[in-house]
């Protein structure tokens, strides 16, 4: 058995970036000191006069992606996603949201599969964050197919968008001829009448082993991607609850805020169902390697399928 592609998609966003850039010369990138992890460095290495390095000063380069936007420029702005969504807050609220910049925030290392870097670095409430900003288009890719993707969908539209990308190499899946990535649209990747899992994140691919484990004990699974947090596809979380009745969210984030909290609202206001939200309970996360963390934390398949049983 071939062994499967395995690619993260911070990696994806630095390639995209490149292919973009050879299309497109008013795209313009942006980094605070990380180009090396972020991968923003595959576009300056073939666009070094587009590429800006801020310094460890990630404010500032908020602003200045903001004056190259108001100048027709379409800029990426770039770092880990604790200093991308917490430490430049203020200037993405006021400068960005508040005039509704075309500027697109490429935030790296997000979750707690940022691994050994630790807690401070693990960030688990950027969505939570951008979610409050009016008119912030979120999008959470889960693999490198749907990373890319979304990178020039987001180049595309006009106005504020966040995209979130992980440090670990994770799954390629989304290789099937019929893949269609569109902003505000979710994927059914498998039909089910039992319970629904709607993912975000490499969480996708963990949900959909998870759903293969529960088809062995009998139980029917939908499984949704949902890339895109802001805006949410309503419809599609509307007919699947209609249709199951049970709902799972599972996120790489703080069920505080995220993709559980969106779909808990829109149950609550549309169409009542029992809901589960499995992600980062109310507390920090902690050094240690990538993959062991995910099961420490539930948020491997094996985990995922503990908890829906017990759900069910």
């Amino acid at each position: 058995m071939s062994e499967v592609k395995k690619i993260a998609t911070r990696e994806s966003y630095g390639n995209a970036l490149a292919e973009l850039g050879a299309e497109h010369e008013d795209l313009v990138v942006l980094d605070a000191d990380l180009a090396a992890a972020t991968k923003t460095g595959i576009f300056k290495k073939a666009f070094p006069e587009r590429h800006i390095d801020c310094g460890i000063a990630e404010s500032n380069m908020v602003g200045i992606a903001t004056g190259l936007a108001l100048t027709g420029k379409v800029p990426f702005c770039s770092s880990f996603a604790m200093f991308a969504a917490g430490r430049t807050f203020e200037q993405i609220r006021n400068s960005v949201g508040y005039p509704h910049a075309n500027v697109k925030i490429g935030a790296t290392h997000a979750g707690i599969s940022v691994g050994e870097d630790g807690a401070t670095h693990q960030c688990n409430e950027d969505i939570a964050l951008m979610r409050t900003i009016p008119g912030m288009t979120i999008i959470n890719p889960s693999d490198d197919i749907e990373a890319k993707a979304a990178v020039k969908a987001a180049y595309e539209m006009d106005g504020p968008v966040y995209l979130r990308f992980g440090r670990l190499a994770v799954p390629v899946f989304n290789d099937n001829a019929d893949y269609k990535f569109e902003i505000g649209k979710g994927i059914v990747l498998k039909e089910g009448t039992d319970v629904t899992l709607i993912a975000t994140g490499l969480e996708v691919n963990e949900s959909l082993e998870a759903a293969k484990m529960l088809e062995a004990d009998g139980v029917s699974v939908e499984v949704i991607n949902m890339h895109t947090i802001k805006p949410l596809d309503v419809d599609l979380v509307v007919k699947t609850a209609a249709k199951t009745g049970k709902v799972v969210t599972v996120e790489e984030h703080s069920i505080i805020g995220g993709l559980g909290s969106a779909v808990a609202e829109v149950l609550a206001e549309k169409q009542p169902a029992k809901l589960l939200r499995i992600g980062v309970e109310d507390r920090f996360g902690e050094s240690g390697p990538a993959v062991k963390l995910l099961e420490k934390y539930e948020l491997d398949a094996a985990g995922i399928y503990k908890k829906v049983k017990a759900f069910l």
